[in-house]
């Protein structure tokens, strides 16, 4: 990655802040310079550079993985430390294997079956432990905790090679809508050519103050909160460690709104959840004369706003535009090295995921399933192919499973092909477009609608724990019968107060619905 590795290398010596660490109050409880990240960084790229590999068997068909490439576990919170860790494994030229806190231990074991060493911060070693190491960790590999308060003078160059190269610098864990999680396979090349697309898309200098808000194990959550961050010479701020990431607990959104104020970000990513939760405070704020973008961003003028993971209601962003708060939706895929399309302040239609980025071709099938073709798409599987995952065909195009229409040259995604629901009576549902209806209630903090076999649809609500349950179901009644025909309307209707064990059972830490886990539950009869 030329660019990001130039402006690093600039960027080594520089006394301004890469990272700030809020505090409970707002404040920057902990700030970390250029200097400070990148020299700690070099010190443990220098180190990993001599490291040996271990001794691995034979590969199946079509893995991509090189077997003398050495491979680095990373496991750490939202941290400075995770900065630290990325840039050691680009600057060594290794693969990276970054695992979210939120994974079970098989998931884990899974993702870290072939690492030579396991990076980690103190919320890592604490996760790891409670994993059992023996577990989660190839024989013979320990956990190294990272010393971001060392002294980065005398160190050797963070990137001897400032190409970006063929090699293999990733390897992405899915979503994790099953138990085993697949590992996408990216290159140094594809992620160049990403990045290079969105800083032509997206404002200038919109990244020079970025706010974090879900887990950084995401693809796209490093690519905006590090890399463009980087390239625009910005700072990331990260939550205080005791506020929960957005996609982590069904209470986030809530949570992370007084740190959004006392940020004052220029940029941050948002999941359909919290952009409800924005409409929801805003609208408080008219109801208290104050404006509603100085209430909420702690700015004048409101930061630069992106949506991406499931859709999000149109009325929703167009009650946001009158507020004066503009979100963005986009999409992307890992297979894509995240981003495919987005909407910009030039280019924007709601309802739509944007026009595809610079580098990027797109085409619906005969069925309507989107397919992609770019110089970013993923060089496969760990393991080879994956009878679950995408496709390449053989003229290089990547069949996503997402269906969509394209339009004027902006694509609307209308479900997933997996994700259609056949009901007893034969009916087809595309569930996401139901779910995006449901959870523009204020009181809905997840929703995932279920049918196949079923005589109608079930909708699993996770509800603030405070709102009156006979309310929020009249009222979900109501909002069924205005926006959603009879096929598309949830028919038993299962309010749960949300917890956080529940969520992390029956959603992704994108905010996707495990769908199997849910249907099993509702024809287990568990919510009655």
């Amino acid at each position: 990655m030329h660019t990001l590795k130039k402006t690093l290398q600039a960027l080594a010596a520089d006394e301004r802040p890469l990272v700030d660490v809020l505090a409970t109050d707002g404040s920057v409880a902990r700030s970390y310079s250029y200097r400070r990240i990148v020299g700690a960084a070099s010190a443990v790229a220098a180190a990993l550079r001599t490291h040996p590999v271990r001794p691995r068997g034979p590969r199946a068909d079509g893995d991509p993985t090189d077997p003398a490439q050495l491979q680095v576990g990373v496991v750490t919170a939202n941290a400075p430390e995770f900065l630290v860790a990325d840039f050691a494994v680009l600057g060594a030229g290794a693969a990276e294997v970054v695992v979210p806190l939120a994974f079970t231990a098989e998931q884990t074991a899974a993702m870290l079956a072939d690492i030579d060493v396991c990076l980690v911060d103190e919320a890592g070693a604490r996760r790891l432990a409670e994993w059992g190491l023996e577990k989660v960790l190839p024989p013979g590999v320990e956990p190294r905790v990272l010393d971001i308060e060392q002294d980065p003078s005398g160190t050797d160059p963070l990137f001897p090679d400032l190409d970006a190269g063929d090699r293999l610098c990733k390897i992405i864990h899915t979503s994790g809508t099953t138990s085993k999680p697949k590992g996408v396979c990216i290159r140094e090349a594809a992620l160049e050519e990403l990045i290079g697309s969105l800083r032509a898309a997206m404002p200038a200098d919109a990244y020079r103050r970025y706010l974090s808000l879900v887990p950084m194990s995401l693809l796209i959550e490093q690519v905006t909160a590090v890399y463009l961050v980087v390239c625009d010479g910005g700072t990331v701020a990260l939550l205080p460690p005791d506020v929960p990431l957005v996609g982590t607990s069904s209470f986030a959104p809530q949570a992370v709104l007084p740190h959004i104020r006392a940020a004052h970000p220029t940029a941050l990513v948002v999941t359909p959840a919290l952009a409800e939760a924005l409409l929801t405070a805003a609208d408080g704020t008219r109801a208290e004369r104050r404006d509603p973008v100085t209430a909420l961003f702690g700015r004048a003028a409101a930061p630069l706003v992106c949506c991406g993971g499931a859709p999000v209601d149109a009325d929703t962003l167009r009650r946001l535009d009158a507020h004066g708060i503009a979100v963005y939706e986009g999409y992307g895929l890992s297979e894509n090295s995240s981003v495919v399309s987005w909407n910009t302040p030039a280019a924007r239609r709601l309802g739509s995921v944007g026009a595809p980025l610079a580098h990027v071709r797109v085409r619906t099938a005969p069925d309507g399933e989107l397919l992609v073709r770019s110089s970013s798409l993923f060089a496969g599987y760990k393991g080879g192919d994956d009878p679950s995952g995408c496709e390449v065909d053989e003229d290089g195009w990547l069949h996503t499973g997402d269906l969509a229409e394209i339009e004027d040259g902006y694509i609307w995604i209308r479900g997933r092909k997996k994700s259609v629901i056949i009901t007893a009576a034969g009916r087809n549902v595309a569930p996401e477009w139901v779910e995006a209806q449901y959870r523009s209630h204020p009181a809905v903090l997840a929703v995932a609608v279920v049918g196949d076999g079923l005589p109608g649809l079930h909708g699993l609500f996770l509800v603030d724990p405070l709102a009156p349950l006979d309310s929020v179901r009249a009222e979900l009644d109501a909002l069924g019968r205005e926006r959603l025909s009879d096929v598309e309307r949830v028919e038993v209707t299962h309010l749960v107060p949300a917890d956080e064990s529940l969520h992390a059972e029956f959603f992704t830490v994108t905010g996707r619905p495990r769908r199997s886990a849910v249907h099993e539950a509702v024809t287990a009869g568990r919510f009655g």
